[in-house]
């Protein structure tokens, strides 16, 4: 059984409505984990959901506490959220920097992805902000200092060019489109394996004794559209890019 922890993809949503001379606020909370957990079941996997909202506080202060994982994916949460544990934001305390952490988890066998996202990669108007930070060392991409997003509402379709990869095994045809990345250049040692144009979407890296992965577009809507993420390759994609990271 591999294990997979899932950190981020989730987001609280405040609104004031108004009617008339009246209004009220609400608020809710959203998960967009509903179809990277659809694909990964029944495919021998674990997977375990550390929200946003639990992370700051959740998330292992050493390798010890992440060995319980064999793959870690960074979704749509930005650095500060494992930089600022409560002790420190909150009390002024030293912490361990969690980033060096996952780094030296990874080097040392550990799986890491980072999917799209409004805050993955540097995010909108560089708000992620993991450019310079150990992360980025084990990444397969270099990050850009500033909003490093590309909307495509009229959708584009990724090109696959490494189809031999373990990863792209068995996904055959045109790819469904995608409505938007995050861009970031490639490490020199990086392998690519599918690109639109000239920019990176998927790509892999050795990371020590570890393995990384970046997709540069989001792991469900509004980047990732249903029809891309229902697709039978969305399935093959997944599980097959668990399996790689954890060593298969």
């Amino acid at each position: 059984m591999t294990k997979v922890l899932v950190v981020g993809e989730s987001w609280v949503s405040a609104a004031t409505h108004y009617k008339g001379w009246d209004s009220f606020a609400s608020v809710t909370y959203h998960s967009g984990l509903g179809f990277l957990r659809d694909a990964l079941a029944g495919s021998g996997v674990e997977l375990e959901h550390m929200p946003a909202h639990e992370a700051a506080e959740g998330f292992p202060f050493d390798v010890e506490g992440l060995s319980r994982w064999d793959v870690v994916i960074l979704s749509d949460v930005g650095s500060n959220t494992l930089l600022l544990h409560p002790d420190t934001w909150l009390h002024g305390r030293r912490t361990p920097n969690r980033l060096a952490t996952l780094r030296a988890w990874v080097e040392g066998g550990g799986g890491l992805a980072m999917a799209g996202g409004y805050l993955s990669f540097q995010g909108l108007d560089g708000r992620a902000r993991f450019r310079g930070t150990d992360v980025e060392a084990v990444l397969p991409c270099e990050i850009d200092p500033w909003d490093d997003r590309v909307e495509r509402p009229e959708g584009f379709v990724a090109t696959p060019v490494a189809p031999d990869h373990p990863i792209l095994a068995g996904i055959e045809g045109e790819w469904p489109a995608l409505l938007g990345y995050n861009r970031f250049r490639l490490k020199p040692d990086a392998t690519l394996l599918a690109a639109i144009g000239d920019d990176p979407i998927l790509a892999v890296r050795d990371a020590g004794a570890g393995r990384t992965l970046a997709w540069a577009s989001d792991i469900g809507p509004h980047w990732c559209p249903e029809e891309f993420a229902s697709w039978d390759g969305y399935r093959r994609l997944w599980t097959q890019a668990v399996a790689w990271l954890a060593g298969a």
